[in-house]
């Protein structure tokens, strides 16, 4: 009888123990339910429903803002595994970004056992191959060389080909002598106008007083208006002009004394004749 009330005893202390824990043991849908109330949390810090569930029922304590799953163990020899680099990536997601390293660059260098590091803003220019035996830079060498200073090198007129001749002899390439200016143009100072000849013995006063616009009826007075233009005597008569030298010079009949624009501007024209001064 003994032995029976101490069996019984016993497994009631088992039942004691086990239904507290069953009864604290959440539910998938309350699980669920703790995970989709702080979903942005939750997904911000890269926890999936699935995980949170799993470790919500296992029983562990769970907040608002869980911690991310730890990253995998690194795998024999000490070398990361490629899903352990990936979860250190994503952890600093935004930050990796915006420093331009990308997930499978950081992978990379996560697996070699080195810290990955922004790329750089703009790549260097290519180190030139090493000189050939003998110290004689090699064709690419000096490629490199000329190339490197580009837009120097072609400001200053050095052209590839010459940069890689003179390079490989040894020698400082240097920019072109400048084309020789050209002689300087003698100007000459213009000839002076022809001042008009003197009146001819024979000129005389017209026998008539002009009437028409710019005509004078002394040869001084159409020179002060021509300066150094051309004086002629105009038949008003024929409209036919006469140059200074020429019998007809201030001897016709009727006519004035006229700046030549004047009187080509009237309609007239010279003496067939004669010949202009």
């Amino acid at each position: 009888m003994r032995v029976i009330v101490g069996i019984a005893s016993a497994i009631v202390g088992v039942l004691l123990l086990i239904l507290p824990a069953v009864a604290q043991q959440k539910t998938v849908r309350a699980c669920q339910a703790e995970w989709r109330a702080n979903k942005d949390a939750n997904q911000a810090q890269g926890i999936t429903e699935k995980a949170y569930v799993a470790q919500c029922r296992a029983g562990a304590t769970t907040t608002t803002t869980t911690t991310a799953p730890a990253a995998p163990p690194p795998a024999a020899g000490g070398q990361k595994t490629v899903r352990a680099c990936q979860a250190e990536w994503r952890a600093n997601k935004d930050a990796n970004q915006a420093r331009g390293i990308t997930e499978k660059a950081y992978v990379t260098q996560c697996r070699a056992g080195g810290t990955a590091t922004a790329a750089p803003a703009t790549p260097t220019a290519p180190a030139a191959p090493p000189p050939a035996a003998g110290g004689q830079k090699t064709v690419r060498a000096c490629q490199a060389e000329w190339r490197a200073n580009k837009a120097d090198n072609q400001a200053r007129g050095i052209t590839e080909k010459a940069y890689v001749a003179q390079c490989r002899t040894g020698g400082t390439v240097a920019a072109p002598a400048p084309a020789p200016a050209p002689p300087p143009v003698r100007t000459t100072a213009p000839a002076p106008a022809p001042t008009a000849p003197p009146p001819t013995a024979n000129a005389r006063p017209a026998t008539t007083t002009p009437t028409g616009a710019y005509q004078y009826a002394t040869e001084g007075q159409a020179r002060m208006r021509c300066f150094a233009g051309t004086v002629v005597w105009a038949n008003t008569n024929s409209n036919i002009y006469h140059f200074s030298g020429y019998k007809d010079y201030g001897n016709t009949k009727t006519g004035a004394y006229m700046c030549e624009t004047d009187a080509t501007g009237q309609g007239m024209r010279a003496s067939k004749n004669e010949k202009h001064p």
